[in-house]
């Protein structure tokens, strides 16, 4: 792939057409790609990804990065489970708190939006460099896990929370319910709101935000909380899905949320991209993972192919960003 400057007409719908190509691709190499059922599979695998990859959209806008979402995810999906499966027992107290659906669910997006704001206040009050920061919270979130659940993994978690996994609405699975709710309101917040003018604002020029009055550091802290609670909602999809928290889930995950983002059109450096490309580029990340487990590639190949198609994404960026 070069870069389309020249052809800007096209240059706008590169990832689509790279999909359409994709899935044209496969439909020949494979006989049980174009089925209903995969197709729903399909969906169903990327509405992890696209909750996960809003979210670093969101960050990667602000010329920042969360490598912590994968382990975020997994640690907000096990307390997610724990209370819902355990509760909070206080026995010098006598005292027995026992946890609804939607209460499992309101506490995992506390515990993730928690994660998001100590990312960003360790960036903006300490200047601890995103990259640092995020990897020692991908470290901390992962032992927080381990310890949550003892290294086993939480199951038996009822009908009611798996319907927000396996269950179906009006004819679609419900984690692409989920997903989409969340790719409209990060649309509308991104497009319609002062928020999103800020996030680009900050990330095309921090220092002409800084001048314009925009609260640099108020915006940041925020874009990491809402970071970490959309991976939270993966752990949640996650979760049901399996009905159970396993201890290691969410490995790697942060690597295909920034492939989906780059792949989408938004630029490493920030300020410019959509969320609407970052959905494009989750569907080209899941279509890929999709047809090369049905072509029966070795998951070690697996992992190297997509390790070049993310290389190849971000040179393409890069080359876009020069001919500017």
């Amino acid at each position: 792939m070069i870069s389309l400057k020249k052809y800007s007409h096209i240059a706008q719908f590169q990832s689509l057409i790279a999909l359409f190509f994709l899935c044209m691709a496969l439909a020949l190499m494979t006989d049980n790609f174009m089925t209903t059922d995969n197709f729903w599979n399909v969906m169903r695998q990327i509405s992890v990804n696209v909750c996960i990859s809003v979210g670093m959209t969101l960050v990667i806008l602000t010329a920042g990065i969360d490598l912590s979402v994968g382990s975020i995810l997994a640690f907000c999906g096990a307390v997610t489970a724990g209370l819902l499966k355990y509760g909070i027992e206080i026995p010098s107290a006598n005292l027995y708190i026992g946890f609804t659906v939607l209460g499992v669910v309101l506490a995992g997006l506390l515990a993730g939006g928690a994660m998001g704001f100590i990312n960003g206040y360790a960036i903006t009050r300490f200047k601890v460099p995103a990259f640092v920061a995020t990897l020692a919270m991908l470290t901390m979130a992962r032992g927080f896990t381990m310890l949550w659940t003892e290294g086993h993994p939480i199951t038996g978690l009822g009908d009611e929370f798996g319907f927000l996994g396996t269950g179906w609405f009006l004819g679609m699975p419900m984690p692409v319910w989920i997903s989409g709710i969340v790719v409209i309101a990060a649309v509308i917040l991104t497009t319609k709101t002062r928020f999103g003018r800020y996030i680009y604002a900050i990330g095309g020029n921090e220092n002409a935000a800084r001048l314009s009055g925009i609260p640099i550091n108020k915006i940041k802290v925020w874009v990491y909380v809402l970071a970490g609670m959309l991976a939270a909602i993966g752990g949640l999809l996650v979760t049901a899905r399996l009905d159970s928290a396993q201890p290691n889930a969410g490995m790697s995950y942060e690597l295909d949320a920034i492939a989906a983002v780059v792949i989408g059109g938004t630029s490493l450096a920030g300020g410019r991209g959509t969320i609407l490309g970052t959905v494009l580029g989750a569907m080209i990340i899941g279509v890929l993972n999709n047809g090369l487990v049905l072509l029966d590639v070795s998951p070690f190949w697996q992992q190297v192919i997509k390790g070049i198609v993310i290389l190849l994404a971000v040179i393409i960026d890069k080359s876009n960003s020069k001919s500017e």
